[in-house]
């Protein structure tokens, strides 16, 4: 049995001004493995953040089942935690430290236990000694560290991220990236990613979903990324991969031009 099950899911939203009925995702299958690093990836309004909404039970699918450990999914659960692509999900008002102990806090642990939890999340995401400091003193990259150290110190069993790197400059995010890769390997979490980054998905992934044009989006195919040890950008492996799935987007973007010409 797959760790994380999507059967024939489909999501529909009806309009609040026309009741018109518009389909955000059909038909989509997926298995995910435990611990392993999952990127989906697809067109602008293919439905994968949607598809990440449905995984996190902030929506409902219209058809077909999600199950996670063989477990129905009918709303949120600290089981399964989402770092969002903003850093607006942080309290201002709440020192990192604080802001990552919310949801122990919240669960009632006793604070000694908390504190040793909160001070191990901050090490294993690179800001030991920062958690005195308010999110308007952090940078944007440091400030995305205290969402997923927020995530991880509840262990989670299942980190779902919705391109949680696209606000940041070219530099910071590169760093995010092989940040989040090492926490990865030492944590081996279970990790959903969303992403338009072909990229980001290569240089991350275990293995890379790529969605069909929306609107209606399914999984059209999976890329099992077969690289061991240090990815690299200027691996023949690495330009293997990129290209064939650059190929599927290529294909899946010019669908959707074609479909908004006709």
């Amino acid at each position: 049995m797959a760790f994380l099950e999507l059967k024939n899911v489909s999501k529909s939203f009806v309009s609040s001004r026309s009741r018109s009925t518009s389909l955000a995702v059909r038909d989509f299958d997926l298995e995910i493995a435990p611990g392993e690093f999952f990127c989906l990836l697809g067109p602008s309004g293919c439905g994968k953040s949607t598809v990440l909404t449905m995984l996190a039970g902030f929506e409902h699918p219209t058809g077909g089942e999600i199950r996670v450990n063989g477990q129905p999914v009918e709303g949120p659960s600290k089981d399964r935690c989402v770092v969002f692509q903003g850093d607006d999900s942080l309290y201002p008002w709440l020192t990192a430290a604080h802001n990552v102990e919310f949801g122990l806090r919240m669960a009632g642990m006793p604070s000694a236990e908390r504190r040793q939890k909160v001070e191990a999340a901050l090490g294993l995401v690179g800001l030991s000694g920062q958690g005195s400091k308010f999110p308007a003193e952090l940078s944007g990259g440091m400030r995305q560290r205290i969402q997923i150290a927020r995530a991880l110190v509840i262990q989670p069993k299942v980190l779902l991220m919705d391109e949680p790197f696209g606000a940041l400059d070219a530099q910071t995010r590169h760093v995010m990236q092989h940040e989040l890769r090492k926490i990865w390997l030492a944590t081996k979490s279970t990790v959903v990613f969303i992403t338009h980054d072909i990229d980001e998905a290569i240089l991350l992934g275990t293995r890379v979903g790529v969605m069909t044009a929306g609107p209606g989006g399914t999984l059209r195919d999976v890329v099992t990324i077969n690289i061991e040890g240090e990815r690299d950008r200027l691996d023949p492996a690495y330009t293997r991969y990129y290209a064939e799935v650059h190929g599927m987007i290529r294909d899946e973007v010019a669908k959707s031009v074609r479909a908004m010409a006709a």
